[in-house]
């Protein structure tokens, strides 16, 4: 009894990861490694019962393929992203740049191209779940620019009062920007910040986010007040006043 209690809790502070994979090789071998990692993981191989499965088991991390059958991940991931705010990784044998631009747009945190080292993707699935933890107490969490308020403990933004809807991407970039308000970041030090990688002058994820972000936070896309692009170097949070 008390072994099967003591179970019970470390399962409970286990994060759990749902892997949404239609190759049972590589979804198997894929759960034994997180599970080897300290993960609890949950299989589903039909893409049809994605949505379902993302929604009614809230997972901390969602490992989702592109070509699914029953229904594509991409579809997955746009139709789960308004109830489900937790990351989101991407897998997929395509290097298509434009399944990588939709998928981003689709909500995505993470786009990760098979096939990957298992420690290539340990390691970006706890940056990606690191980034989704609350703020540590001591630190500045909450930031206020006339309308628009950002908290870091609670992960959560507001646009005159009302609630937005990030993804757990978006809060981090928008979180960095904002708490850097009035110097440019460069695109480098924004991958180095958020992913921990560099940037290798191609990846267009960071800039995908920002045009989310935008019209989220009241910002006219073609006009930008907020969030300005600072031509060859990177982005701009302006300051009130």
């Amino acid at each position: 009894m008390e072994q099967r209690m003591n179970d019970s809790v470390q399962d409970q502070d286990q994060d759990h990861v749902l892997i949404i994979e239609d190759d049972e090789r590589l979804a198997g071998l894929t759960r034994d490694y997180l599970e080897a990692n300290g993960f609890r993981v949950t299989l589903e191989a039909d893409g049809a019962r994605g949505v379902e499965r993302i929604l009614s088991l809230q997972p901390d991390l969602v490992i989702l393929d592109l070509m699914l059958p029953g229904e594509d991940g991409l579809s997955i991931c746009r139709r789960v992203r308004g109830d489900y705010l937790g990351p989101i990784m991407m897998l997929t044998a395509r290097t298509d740049d434009m399944d990588q631009v939709l998928g981003l747009e689709m909500g995505a945190d993470d786009y990760v191209p098979k096939p990957v080292q298992p420690r290539v993707l340990l390691a970006r699935m706890r940056a990606l779940l690191r980034r989704s933890e609350p703020g540590v107490l001591g630190e500045e969490t909450r930031l206020a620019f006339a309308d628009l308020v950002i908290d870091n403990a609670t992960r959560e933004a507001w646009l005159d009062g009302e609630r937005i809807d990030l993804t757990s991407a978006e809060f981090d970039l928008l979180w960095l920007l904002a708490s850097n308000a009035g110097r440019v970041l460069t695109r480098e030090e924004i991958f180095d910040r958020l992913r921990g990688i560099r940037y290798d002058g191609q990846d267009r994820s960071i800039d995908v986010r920002v045009s989310r972000i935008r019209p989220k936070i009241g910002d006219d896309p073609n006009q930008p007040h907020r969030i300005k692009t600072v031509r060859s170097k990177g982005y701009l949070f302006v300051r009130d006043g």
